[in-house]
């Protein structure tokens, strides 16, 4: 087993190393850097990395992650583990989604050296961590005063990975249709296999999130040989090609009566609408038969809100012999 390269710096085997990464520096001239953790084992495996924080708010993936380098699963390595908690450390640290040049880092990949700073940030990351592995894990959350059900999302007609993804048997697998700039679609045509996470809320810890989404690495590094097995889950997983948002149909007080993960029927009531006075109230009616995998959590709605996200399941046979017809899923930001 070789050392492991990556930037100027050179891990032995069964070494664990931080790589500071240079990325630019703020106005005020302090450096900011890309740090990378690496856990490089004594037996060859493949090489996977561990992404958080994308989206500079979404901070529950670093805490993922340092359970995850802090298990004892990972005493036993094969194979590399390349984590960075924080991929954005501009919005990480104003509490912000977005980069300061007001770009969506996740619509900038693969990135270029000469273009913008969101740019720059990708092309290092995608670079020097995404193209170094052969697998990894985008850990992110719903947006601001939204919650998710633990979930995991692919892309249509992708075998491996949905074997991935049942290996790591979150509530719900999602497929729908990679978006342009984002890190799976530019990971995928650079032949590396990419499981996206959601899970919780912006700028929120949720435990049960944070614990699916450990329990769910660990069985995909041991279904890929790299740890000792991990336990099975309890439970199933529902599998998913399309979803839809009910909104709200007038403006008031949102009153739910079903919650994430709660099984729903098409035509049924799953919160109602009132006014500030209570003299009347409109109710809200789910699409189609399926799963609440996300919601709002604001009270306060206006008309037209997005307030339940319900994903219809769908048998896996059906996902297969019609890969094309999956939908892409819009990002949380975007659905106001």
């Amino acid at each position: 087993m070789s050392s492991f390269i990556l930037g100027e710096a050179s891990v032995g085997p069964g070494q664990r190393a931080t790589v500071n990464l240079p990325v630019s520096t703020l106005s005020n001239h302090t450096h900011v850097m890309l740090p990378v953790h690496v856990v490089h084992g004594e037996e060859p495996g493949p090489a996977m990395f561990l992404s958080g924080a994308i989206h500079g708010d979404e901070i529950q993936g670093v805490e993922i992650i340092r359970r995850i380098l802090n298990h004892p699963a990972l005493q036993g390595l094969r194979g590399t583990l390349l984590a960075v908690p924080i991929v954005n450390s501009f919005g990480f640290l104003n509490h912000t989604r977005y980069m300061p040049d007001r770009r969506d880092l996740n619509r900038c990949f693969p990135g270029t050296d000469r273009g913008s700073l969101a740019s720059l940030v990708a092309d290092i990351f995608f670079r020097e961590v995404v193209l170094k592995s052969q697998y990894g894990v985008d850990f992110h959350t719903a947006a601001l005063h939204r919650s998710n059900l633990p979930q995991v999302r692919l892309a249509p007609d992708e075998p491996e990975l949905l074997r991935l993804a049942q290996a790591f048997a979150p509530p719900v697998i999602l497929i729908s249709r990679l978006r342009e700039g984002s890190l799976r679609l530019s990971a995928r045509g650079a032949g590396v296999k990419v499981l996206l996470y959601e899970g919780g809320e912006a700028l929120r810890f949720d435990e049960p999130a944070i614990d699916a989404a450990v329990r769910g690495t660990l069985r995909v590094m041991a279904h890929l040989g790299m740890v000792e097995p991990h336990p099975r889950p309890v439970g199933q997983t529902v599998l998913s090609d399309a979803s839809s948002w009910v909104r709200a149909p007038e403006s008031g007080i949102l009153h739910t009566t079903r919650r994430t993960g709660d099984r729903v029927g098409k035509g049924e009531v799953v919160g109602v609408v009132a006014d500030p006075w209570g003299q009347s109230s409109l109710p809200l009616f789910a699409e189609w038969d399926g799963i609440i995998v996300g919601r709002t959590n604001l009270p306060l709605v206006n008309r037209g809100d997005a307030v339940f996200h319900i994903a219809r399941a769908t048998p896996l046979a059906a996902i297969r012999q019609h890969p094309d017809e999956a939908a892409a899923l819009a990002d949380e930001d975007e659905i106001i």
